[in-house]
């Protein structure tokens, strides 16, 4: 599934200390977008944008820790690493609370925060795939009729044809004829199949998927 490219955002009040983040995820041929202020970042930042937020934590205006507040309020999944001079762990405690990737000091190793950064964007690629994949099996399984999601609703259960036909007074040969059905309008190839994409896409619980 095709991905916009990802992004750097670098969001520092410290011109010295943008330039020198943006130089260094440029370095590796990331996209990077540098932002003097929270609100800065804010208008500009686009909602679909993949990629993660290198942010300070001490500006004027808006914090860093306010900025998680509101792209947490937002709904926003792009993985923020903080970036501080100021050695405080009840600030690196609340933002990771919140959802921060990572807390870092100053001063940084470079290759560390590369690092650091590659695993932030990875982890929100595999984030907006698995999005994706939801809405993708959301709007498939709207195509299912009323009988349809009911069976289905046995097959997540853990159930088979022969219990459900019995739970509906249905022949076998018609409960079969469902799942075909089924199985088409979700494109998968098998009930294992079916099974595994709705546990992929976040629409049913790992215990039932796993013992497949």
């Amino acid at each position: 599934m095709e991905q916009a490219t990802p992004t750097v955002f670098v969001v520092d009040d410290d011109d010295a200390a943008r330039t020198g983040l943006c130089a260094l995820a440029a370095s590796i041929s990331l996209k990077v977008e540098a932002f003097a202020s929270a609100q800065e970042f804010l208008d500009a930042y686009p909602p679909d944008a993949v990629g993660c937020l290198l942010l300070d934590v001490r500006m004027p205006g808006m914090s860093g820790l306010k900025l998680q507040e509101e792209l947490n309020r937002r709904g926003a999944g792009l993985p923020i690493i903080f970036i501080t001079g100021h050695g405080d762990v009840s600030m690196a405690v609340e933002a990771l609370r919140k959802g921060a990737f990572d807390f870092m000091e100053k001063p940084i190793r470079g290759q560390l925060l590369l690092e650091r950064i590659q695993c932030a964007i990875e982890t929100h690629q595999r984030l907006r795939r698995r999005e994706a994949s939801m809405r993708q099996t959301q709007a498939r399984r709207a195509l299912l009729t009323e009988r349809e999601l009911e069976i289905l609703d046995c097959v997540q259960q853990g159930r088979g044809a022969k219990s459900i036909a019995q739970e509906f007074g249905l022949s076998r040969k018609t409960v079969d004829a469902h799942m075909t059905s089924i199985r088409g309008k979700m494109e998968v190839e098998s009930t294992p199949q079916l099974v595994m994409l709705l546990y992929e896409s976040g629409l049913l619980q790992p215990s039932f998927a796993e013992s497949l």
